[in-house]
């Protein structure tokens, strides 16, 4: 398969879940990948998954100056950018009494300013034409308990697929959401819930999806595969939403 043949892509937040399949799945489509993750030992894991086929860089997402940091290596390695996927994301849901100003910020500084910054950095490497991926969620639509801070972070992150394509569009750069329903990934044990409280939690989620059941990391990295190919290049500052229905139906 050869969606991807010749496209650089950077993937965050690449190390398990949505995006170190979709690391694997843009490997197979013949892209050239990077993926990104915090945890050293995580980013080793999907090595051993890869294979030596993808670039491994360790960045905080979270950090404006990881961002413009992991700008410079692309840009001393690759000749230009033609596929980014930020997807790298905190999911904490907690009720409204318990945030604080500190989970708050690093929510916020992850899911919105951190990928806000990245496009910032990459912007004079992104290519014309190119495809930026966010990743948004279901969340946004509904209201979900708990989902406060989650879900307003990425309304703010859809918003941008929207307003920054506006801006870049006549640079030959797309942005859109890619927005996951409830899915099957490690993330969903990082909620920072009590183990009673994250049970409930997901029984609750699966009761919203309309077909049944919950999406699997392979569906996501499809639609994926999707917005970052040629396929997709009348696809301008919107959102795909993978949600089994979740928010229309």
């Amino acid at each position: 398969m050869t969606r991807l043949k010749d496209k650089f892509a950077l993937i965050t937040g690449g190390s398990s879940g949505i995006g170190l399949e979709t690391a694997r799945q843009f490997l197979a489509e013949g892209a050239t990948v990077a993926i990104t993750g915090r945890n050293a030992q995580a980013l080793e894991q999907a090595g051993r998954e890869l294979g030596d086929r993808a670039w491994l860089i360790r960045s905080d997402a979270g950090d404006v100056a990881s961002q413009q940091a992991l700008a410079r290596q692309l840009a001393e390695r690759w000749p230009r950018l033609d596929v980014l996927f930020a997807n790298a994301g905190d999911v904490t849901h907690l009720p409204l009494e318990d945030w604080t100003a500190g989970t708050w910020d690093r929510l916020m500084d992850i899911n919105l300013k951190g990928p806000f910054f990245l496009i910032q950095s990459v912007l004079s490497l992104l290519a014309n034409p190119s495809s930026v991926i966010v990743c948004g969620s279901t969340s946004a639509h509904i209201g979900l308990p708990q989902s406060s801070a989650y879900a307003a972070s990425k309304a703010g992150l859809l918003s941008l697929a929207r307003t920054l394509s506006g801006e870049l569009a006549a640079r030959g750069i797309r942005v859109n959401g890619l927005s996951p329903g409830p899915t099957e990934t490690p993330a969903l044990g990082k909620l920072g819930l009590p183990a009673a409280q994250q049970d409930a939690m997901r029984a609750q989620i699966r009761e919203l999806v309309p077909i049944g059941r919950m999406g699997t990391p392979w569906e996501l990295a499809r639609a994926a595969v999707f917005l970052a190919s040629d396929e997709s290049r009348f696809v301008v500052g919107t959102e795909l939403l993978v949600d089994g229905g979740v928010a229309n139906l």
